[in-house]
């Protein structure tokens, strides 16, 4: 008779035990799905930031080349080069961030 109290004093304290842990998440969940969600509702606005940003480095850059060409220099290969990588970097960077924060793009 003891031992089947004992029995059932177990089996219901580990069965409590296993609703308590299952019931918690793991810390930082939440803020992640907060997080998400504005990146979601500021993904348009971002977007059209950073294709305002990528204009106006390559306006900058374009510029910059030129007035390297005028003076003379003529060896602005690497320049042109690293200008248009920042632009194409800046181009892609909207398409990789909305696959991170699954936005879609349209």
């Amino acid at each position: 008779m003891k031992t089947s109290y004992l029995i059932l004093a177990v089996t219901l304290f580990f069965l409590v035990g296993i609703r308590v842990s299952m019931a918690q998440t793991p810390p930082g969940i939440p803020e992640i799905n907060e997080g998400k969600i504005l990146m979601a509702q500021n993904f348009r606005a971002l977007s059209s930031a950073i294709l305002v940003l990528g204009a106006l480095f390559g306006l900058l850059g374009g510029l910059r080349i030129y007035n390297n060409w005028q003076m003379g220099r003529r060896n602005i290969d690497m320049e042109v080069a690293g200008w248009l990588g920042a632009c194409i970097f800046l181009s892609v960077l909207g398409i990789f961030l909305s696959a991170l924060y699954q936005v879609p793009i349209a």
